[in-house]
């Protein structure tokens, strides 16, 4: 099965935000409309900041809908390598504030440790996910499935069971915890959000031949599943 994805390209970082706001937006709104609560889970790092701004101000009923992350570094949110601060400060504010946040770490010593504690926590979410956006990093990674990862075959098992798993990855700094590939693909609606010249040849690597432990984008990528790709230079 040969799977379409769609790319939209855009002038700039500004313009893809926008649109990708709108997205995000359509896919809740219809989620909530059919099922009454919808959940939508955000990737962190530098690229999303404009694109959390830009959702927040969107007219949607945030009561209703719960926010979480596709994957999280094992820090406090004092830390600024928290992808929930992140969330905290530039999305859950204004009409935004009324969403139902649930992060992905703990005060646990490891995920391993939290990892219980937080699967309950994702038990108040509604599921499956209305909306899920992933990232890419120059090495081909998503979500926290990284090359050399240590629960990265079972992370990438399309019919794996489990839906949260701790990964420990050179590439990766602290440990990190990630929902697994089952989870993002049975969202209604799956993004890619990628920003940078630089970004555009690591994709085109990606959609190429070659494992998909060495590029784990590119088990997202050949999935039988459509995914739309936002991407500004």
């Amino acid at each position: 099965m040969v799977v379409s994805h769609t790319l939209h390209e855009f002038a700039d970082g500004a313009a893809v935000a926008k649109a990708l706001a709108d997205y995000v937006a359509a896919a809740l709104a219809a989620r909530v409309e059919r099922d009454g609560l919808a959940s939508l889970a955000l990737s962190g790092g530098r690229t999303p900041t404009r694109f959390f701004e830009e959702l927040s101000t969107r007219d949607l009923p945030w009561d209703k809908i719960g926010v979480t992350l596709v994957d999280e570094r094992w820090v406090r949110e004092t830390s600024d390598r928290s992808n929930a601060r992140l969330v905290r400060q530039h999305l859950l504010k204004g009409k935004a504030a009324a969403a139902r946040f649930i992060p992905l770490a703990n005060d646990a010593p490891s995920p391993e440790a939290g990892l219980f504690a937080v699967n309950e926590s994702l038990e108040e979410l509604s599921w499956p996910l209305a909306c899920a956006v992933l990232g890419m990093g120059d090495d081909g990674h998503t979500a926290s499935f990284f090359p050399g990862g240590d629960h990265l075959e079972e992370a990438l098992d399309p019919e794996g069971t489990l839906g949260l798993i701790p990964m420990h990855a050179e590439g990766a700094g602290e440990p990190r915890i990630t929902l697994t590939l089952p989870v993002l693909l049975a969202a209604d609606a799956l993004a890619l959000h990628i920003e940078g010249a630089a970004k555009r040849p690591v994709l085109e690597k990606a959609l190429g031949e070659g494992p998909a432990t060495d590029m784990p984008i590119r088990a997202v990528l050949r999935a039988e599943r459509p995914l739309d790709i936002f991407w500004a230079p």
